[in-house]
């Protein structure tokens, strides 16, 4: 079945090369969110193994979404994403997050491996 992926992200345009390189290495992108509602419903829609956030949503927060998931039952794992370091936020770790992730370095390889380490890796 392989990994099932949402990105939440505000930029279009990453969303875009976000979803082509993932898919190019075997993850299965179910949904592309650029707000926090649309994000909650896909979620719950799609029942993604990892969410993908970003930090920045325009006029929301990434924190925000990710202290809205907390509450459910079996919630996907949860990476935060930003162009900036980690060093530039100075609210992390986030509790419910278990990874951040530049940008940059995002990669199947990277999702992967965080799931494994957080024992969520799918059959």
């Amino acid at each position: 079945m392989g990994v099932r992926c949402l990105i939440v992200d505000d930029d279009d345009g990453f969303l875009d090369v976000a979803r082509i390189l993932l898919e190019r290495e075997h993850i299965n992108v179910v949904g592309v969110a650029t707000n926090t509602a649309g994000a909650l419903r896909l979620m719950t829609a799609a029942r993604p193994d990892v969410m993908l956030i970003d930090v920045n949503l325009g006029d929301e927060s990434g924190f925000d979404l990710v202290d809205s998931i907390a509450g459910v039952d079996a919630p996907p794992i949860l990476i935060l994403i930003s162009t900036y370091t980690l060093d530039d936020y100075i609210d992390l770790p986030v509790p419910g997050a278990v990874a951040f992730v530049r940008k940059s370095d995002l990669s199947g390889t990277t999702i992967r491996r965080i799931l494994v380490d957080a024992g969520r890796a799918p059959a």
